[in-house]
Formats: C-alpha cells, sequence, structure tokens
C-alpha cells in the first residue's frame, strides 16, 4: 500500500511513501511522525493505523487544519 505524503508547496504534487518504507523508519528509530496529504483516502488511512496497531504498535490519528478554506487540510499520524 502506498499513501501520500503531505504536499511541502502548494502547487506540487505530493510525494508517495509505501508502509514498508514506514516499516522501516519506525525500526530504527521507534517512533515517527507522519504527514499525510488530504488526497489519502480515509480507508487507507484506517488501513494503515489498523496494520501497526496488529503489530502491537500505537497510533493516534488526527486531521491538521491549516488555513481558512475547507479544503487546507492534513491528516497527522503519530505511530509509537
Amino acid at each position: 500500500m502506498e499513501l501520500k505524503l503531505a504536499r511541502t508547496e502548494l502547487d506540487k504534487a505530493p510525494k508517495n511513501i509505501a508502509i514498508e518504507k514506514i516499516e522501516e523508519d519506525l525500526e530504527k528509530s521507534g517512533q515517527k511522525i507522519y504527514y499525510f496529504d488530504r488526497e489519502n483516502s480515509h480507508k487507507d488511512l484506517i488501513a494503515l493505523i489498523e496494520f501497526f496497531e496488529k503489530k502491537g504498535l500505537s497510533v493516534y490519528h488526527r486531521t491538521v487544519k491549516y488555513g481558512l478554506d475547507d479544503n487546507e487540510y492534513m491528516y497527522e499520524v503519530h505511530i509509537l
């Protein structure tokens, strides 16, 4: 499964990250915070959360608004 990371610039396309890469990063650091783009489906984010919870990790998820427009948000996922 691949998810889209949050954009660093509004006019650029979001970069993709594979769940395997997230897993590797967690093995190195033990915990990590990821920001995902609004183009990700809620279903994919729930699948990501369930994947890591089955591995015995705690996962916290929230929506972060960074502007006044309804489309100016991203998802924050903290895995530990």
